[in-house]
């Protein structure tokens, strides 16, 4: 590998690294399931992406690369989906909110359509 290709996918490397373990800090520092799922799917998304593509990159064969970024696409459009219907799923199983939440938008529009 040359080192005008070495040098893009450290970069992408150590960024999805760090990424990822934003999102693995996130599922241990964040107080309630709705939160640790939103760290999960965000960051855990762009670091494993970025992995990704830096595999893809640092390959140097056009038809991996492809497929890599066929991968991260995928990664994108899944993940706000799941994640969705994950935290939906447990809000209709009353999986509680942390104690600092403020507010529960979700719950409220729940009211607003049983009154209809």
């Amino acid at each position: 590998m040359t080192l005008w290709l070495a040098i893009p996918v450290s970069i992408l490397l150590v960024a999805g690294g760090l990424f990822s373990v934003l999102a693995a800090l996130g599922i241990l520092r964040l107080p309630d399931f709705y939160t640790r799922m939103h760290a999960a799917s965000k960051a855990g998304t762009i670091g494993s992406g970025l992995v990704l593509i830096a595999a893809g990159l640092g390959s140097q064969d056009p038809a991996i690369l492809i497929r890599a970024l066929a991968g991260f696409v995928f990664f994108i459009l899944t993940a706000p989906v799941s994640a969705h219907l994950l935290a939906r799923a447990a809000h209709l199983s009353r999986v509680p909110l942390a104690k600092i939440s403020v507010r529960d938008d979700y719950a409220r529009k729940q009211n607003e359509d049983r009154l209809k």
